[in-house]
């Protein structure tokens, strides 16, 4: 199963307060919003990429709970962006300073901020050109830094705050830089 893009826009203007309602009245589909109001019906994974996504929030969140200098949250997080879409990355990190400036209601709705840090994992169903798409609307809306990992092409895009995306081939080893001090993923 592929991921499903409906555009409701003129016909429907879905807010993010209804937004927010649609996914708790639906819980068991899980839905994005673009910046552009298109209305994303998110396709399930399978084992393997299910399998990979949770050893990527795994190594995180190790990490994390070393250093302590943040929030680490899975695929079924939504984040209200800036830039207008209410996004889900398959695994993301929050500055424990940025997260302790929201009000508990903002934490336990859809937090309205860009994680500082984010993954997308392509599964086998997934179009790059979408999930391309995806990440750029992260770094409109605030991301420092974010990877793509595409194993179909063997390669990881690698996006910075205020440069192009770069594509790297697999196997890498991928750093944290200042974002993530001390963080690196070996990615194969």
């Amino acid at each position: 199963m592929v991921s499903v893009t409906l555009t409701l826009d003129p016909v429907i203007q879905l807010g993010r307060e209804q937004f927010y309602q649609l996914c708790r009245l639906n819980r068991d589909v899980q839905l994005e919003r673009s910046a552009s109001g298109e209305l994303i019906i998110v396709a399930p994974v399978g084992g393997v990429s299910g399998g990979r996504e949770a050893d990527l929030i795994t190594d995180l969140n190790l990490w994390n709970r070393e250093v302590r200098l943040g929030k680490v949250f899975s695929s079924s997080t939504i984040f209200s962006l800036p830039g207008g879409g209410d996004r889900s990355p398959d695994a993301a990190w929050v500055r424990l300073e940025r997260w302790e400036t929201l009000t508990a209601e903002q934490q336990e709705a859809f937090p309205p901020l860009c994680p500082d840090f984010v993954i997308e994992l392509r599964s086998r169903t997934d179009r790059l050109e979408p999930l391309q798409a995806k990440m750029q609307e992260y770094l409109d809306s605030g991301l420092r830094l974010g990877w793509l990992i595409d194993p179909q092409n063997r390669k990881v895009y690698i996006y910075r705050q205020g440069q192009g995306a770069a594509a790297v081939p697999m196997p890498v080893v991928l750093s944290g830089e200042e974002v993530l001090p001390s963080f690196s993923l070996y990615v194969t």
